[in-house]
């Protein structure tokens, strides 16, 4: 059976199989028989890749991982349907592979989809801060910010609209489960921070008539470029972004904000390693070069282009924060991965949702 997306172009095939997270070797081997028939079964290694917090991802091939012909097969976490637009992720891979940014999608199916394999490896932490890498993404960012919409068709910020479904979603499972969490309370087995949706609503709307005011640019978004969705190839000195779940036009001060936020991990959040002003403005630098050059313009990038940037980045930064504070609080409630996204929610808290309501001082989150 196959499936097209709205605006993504190519037929995508979509083959109607379901596969068992716990125990997903057969299932996968029924996909492979239709993508690789050629693979001998006794022939065909899969590889857990343990990088992700929402979604299993194996790697299936016969011989080595890193040889042409390996696929990618990406279960979907559970309840991700929630705020994951699924079609919309299918239309995002095809669009930036067509810009030669990202893999070639080979199939969806009940519970996941596949696509090609980037050869590489998984960019550590540490190289976050070597120039001759973060140049590189800066570069990479650059290219798929310039990739333009069709003719004809309107884009808005995702943000918003994305902010605002999650918070839906965090205040529908705060009223159907607000009777037992008044009986931890009674209990005395509550933790610290009280989320309180109230003030979510109040926080959220700061940002939005604040940030609204800031000429940002709509442009294509990763919305999601921590480490572990880059992928650098260290022999052909290159890197790719990898996993589009939030893929969409979006202010472009917001996909470089929301990647320097990530220069502070994930697992053990340290925001003492948040970027230099120095570092920033060097990234910012190749940002531009790489972003005039490919929407064809003169390359030359000013001192005041760099700090204009730098101010608009430096305060969507907040509203990174935002965005993964309420992801994370959804998690917690819905996700089955291994991942202690609680923990992480009462920790980060005075992070996520603390920030000046004035918005105006252009300076880095500490």
């Amino acid at each position: 059976m196959e499936r097209g997306f709205p605006g993504a172009g190519n037929q995508i095939l979509h083959l109607d199989i379901h596969i068992d997270e716990h125990q997903p070797r057969t299932g996968i081997l029924e996909l492979l028989s239709r993508l690789r028939p050629h693979w001998k079964e006794q022939d065909i290694q899969m590889k857990t890749f343990t990088e992700g917090i929402t979604n299993q991802l194996i790697g299936c091939f016969v011989g080595s991982v890193q040889e042409p012909g390996c696929v990618l097969v990406r279960l979907y976490g559970r309840m991700t349907e929630l705020f994951v637009n699924r079609d919309r992720e299918v239309e995002m891979f095809q669009v930036l592979h067509s810009h030669d940014c990202g893999p070639k999608i080979y199939c969806t199916f009940q519970n996941g989809i596949c696509y090609e394999f980037v050869r590489g490896t998984v960019l550590e932490d540490k190289l976050l801060r070597q120039p001759s890498i973060y140049r590189l993404i800066a570069a990479e960012m650059g290219r798929i910010h310039s990739i333009q919409p069709k003719r004809g068709r309107p884009v808005e910020p995702l943000l918003w609209a994305k902010m605002s479904q999650f918070l839906t979603l965090v205040q529908t499972h705060v009223n159907s489960s607000s009777a037992e969490q008044e009986r931890k309370r009674s209990d005395g087995k509550t933790t610290g921070f009280h989320l309180n949706f109230e003030t979510l609503s109040m926080e959220m709307e700061s940002l939005k008539r604040h940030l609204s005011q800031i000429d940002s640019p709509t442009v294509l978004c990763h919305n999601d470029l921590l480490t572990k969705n880059i992928i650098y190839n260290h022999k052909e000195g290159m890197v790719k972004f990898i996993d589009y779940e939030y893929a969409d036009y979006n202010y472009q001060a917001f996909d470089i904000g929301n990647h320097f936020n990530e220069f502070a991990g994930v697992n053990d959040v340290n925001y003492s390693l948040y970027p230099s002003r120095e570092l920033q403005r060097d990234w910012l630098t190749a940002y531009l070069e790489s972003y005039k050059h490919s929407t064809g313009r003169e390359v030359t990038v000013t001192e005041a282009e760099v700090t204009q940037l730098y101010i608009q980045v430096c305060k969507f930064s907040l509203a990174s924060n935002y965005f993964w504070g309420l992801w994370a609080i959804l998690q917690s409630y819905y996700s089955s991965i291994d991942f202690d996204f609680q923990r992480l929610v009462l920790k980060e808290a005075p992070h996520f949702f603390s920030f000046p309501p004035s918005l105006c001082a252009p300076h880095p989150p500490q």
